[in-house]
């Protein structure tokens, strides 16, 4: 009996626990950057989000999402994307796993996976507005413009500070 409990042990651990719910602070945050005075402001809440979102669940899934960014960053994107696959396969109900995997898909601009994983981040943090700027761009690589638009719209709508606003173009206005 001992032996089957020590046994069990390893699959036991192998189990991602629940994600840290923030979702009241992300709209606290949201909220706040609607109010923010500048881009100073934002930037220091834009901070917080991420040091939000980046909260993995436990240790495993942190090694996993730090060893992936930090692949990413350096420009290893098939590794970043091996590496944060396992992550989402360990922790299928955190949203950043997918966020970054989605990142380095981008990079290496594979559109259509990163698009895949932008919606199941949107799915699991709808207020992700990372995810909804990084499906605008994505949306922009695949070459739809309209709904990059409106996407993009709904990110700056969030965060009125976001740095791609640059990217929104005037709605074109026709006589009817």
């Amino acid at each position: 009996m001992i032996a089957l409990c020590f046994s069990a042990a390893p699959a036991l651990a192998q189990v991602c626990p629940p994600v840290t719910d923030h979702s009241a602070r992300f709209d606290e945050i949201v909220t706040a950057l609607g109010e923010a005075r500048g881009e100073g402001d934002a930037r220091v809440l834009t901070q917080e989000l991420w040091s939000l979102w980046t909260d993995a669940p436990d240790a495993t899934a942190q090694a996993l999402l730090d060893e992936g960014m930090q692949r990413r960053s350096n420009y290893d994107f098939l590794g970043a994307r091996n590496v944060l696959t396992r992550l989402v396969e360990y922790c299928p109900d955190y949203a950043e796993g997918y966020n970054q995997r989605a990142f380095a898909s981008f990079l290496g601009q594979d559109y259509e996976s990163a698009l895949a994983d932008l919606d199941r981040a949107l799915e699991i943090t709808p207020n992700h507005i990372a995810a909804l700027s990084g499906k605008a761009l994505t949306l922009m690589g695949l070459g739809r413009n309209e709904e990059a638009q409106v996407t993009l719209r709904a990110a700056v709508e969030m965060n009125p500070w976001l740095q791609e606003r640059s990217l929104l173009q005037e709605p074109i206005e026709t006589d009817l």
